[in-house]
């Protein structure tokens, strides 16, 4: 045992200093794909196999697995002195690939494109703005051209949200009882997601999905299911097209995206044409009052700043947004997961 000092600072060292790492042992194992490989024998593996499968040195695949192990990802059973792996029930949950509750599309996500944004953290700090430009070398005047930068990254961004509401969606539909709201249209809906959690929740309602052409196509394309019976897509800019109408709208995901200025005025587009007795529901990861926790959600707030405009924000200041578009009878709710739930009506 060493001094409290010392404590402090191994602490320091082994929980802060190396973070940056255990999201790399992370984000490499999903995408060499170790625990599919696992997932797929129908028993344990040796690394040696391991490493064959993945195409992949067997040095480098041993370090993996045992930091893996370390981290709780993955089991070790000693057979003849010989080490055999297998996936823990967590990553046999969230990262086998195949899994109706993977996050295996947002951690690729998080690794191509986040972690790279974050690398200029600092310097984002100090511009007050994203870093689309230094990690991609693009633009972001257009925020959400430089977040599509391409059809790949488009349809890894649309995967990656389908991964998040598989898991959360359902408790922040449940937050509250939508179903005396039979015509909803989810704002910048992506690729129906959270509408296929809706519909389930409430057989008596009907979602469209309102986004840009572009997510639309791609949502068509790659989630042709969704498109079946109570989910309907429709084009358009929710900052300067018409709005469909609806008794409810899902702002999930969204306000986050944009300045306080840009969401009062996405607020006041949404309260214009809200029927009387109508509403609107705010999806958003809520920082506390004091805006001093969770960490996850102050994470979630330095994120936006490295790759969008706008930032995390605490229900008082969410309940001032909506007040000032003409909202009123505000009720916030939490969930079990990382998302809260903002009901206001007209």
């Amino acid at each position: 045992m060493g001094s409290p000092d010392e404590q402090a600072a191994l602490s320091l060292l082994d929980h802060c200093s190396c973070g940056f790492m255990v999201s790399q042992v992370l984000f490499a194992a999903c995408e060499l794909g170790v625990f599919d490989v696992l997932a797929e024998a129908p028993e344990l593996l040796g690394s040696d196999t391991v490493a064959t499968r993945l195409g992949a040195s067997s040095r480098g695949t041993e370090l993996l697995l045992d930091a893996c192990v370390s981290l709780k990802l993955l089991q070790v059973e000693m057979r003849g002195g010989k080490a055999l792996y297998k996936n823990t029930e967590l990553s046999s949950t969230y990262l086998v690939r195949s899994s109706p509750r993977s996050q295996h599309n947002m951690l690729l996500y998080l690794s191509r494109t986040t972690y790279l944004c974050w690398a200029h953290l600092a310097q984002a700090v100090r511009e007050g703005r994203n870093q689309y430009h230094k990690a991609f070398g693009v633009p972001s005047d257009e925020l959400f051209s430089a977040i599509y930068r391409s059809e790949d990254e488009q349809l890894q961004f649309m995967r990656a949200l389908q991964d998040i509401w598989s898991v959360q969606g359902r408790s922040v539909m449940a937050a509250f009882d939508l179903s005396p709201f039979p015509l909803i249209c989810d704002l910048g809906g992506c690729s129906g997601a959270l509408a296929k959690e809706c519909v389930s929740l409430y057989p008596g309602c009907q979602v469209t999905v309102f986004d840009i052409p572009a997510v639309v196509r791609t949502a068509r394309k790659h989630f042709p299911l969704l498109q079946e019976g109570r989910i309907a897509f429709q084009e358009g800019d929710f900052f300067r097209d018409p709005l469909p109408d609806a008794d409810l709208y899902i702002l999930a995901r969204v306000l986050h995206d944009w300045a306080d200025e840009k969401c009062t005025r996405l607020l006041a587009r949404v309260h214009r044409v809200c029927k009387p007795g109508g509403g609107v529901l705010v999806v958003e990861s809520l920082l506390d009052a004091d805006g001093r926790g969770p960490l996850t959600t102050q994470l979630y707030s330095l994120n936006m700043l490295a790759q969008t405009e706008g930032r995390e924000r605490t229900p008082a200041q969410y309940r001032a947004l909506l007040a000032a578009a003409g909202f009123q009878g505000v009720q916030c709710r939490a969930t079990w997961g990382l998302y809260g739930a903002i009901l206001a009506r007209k």
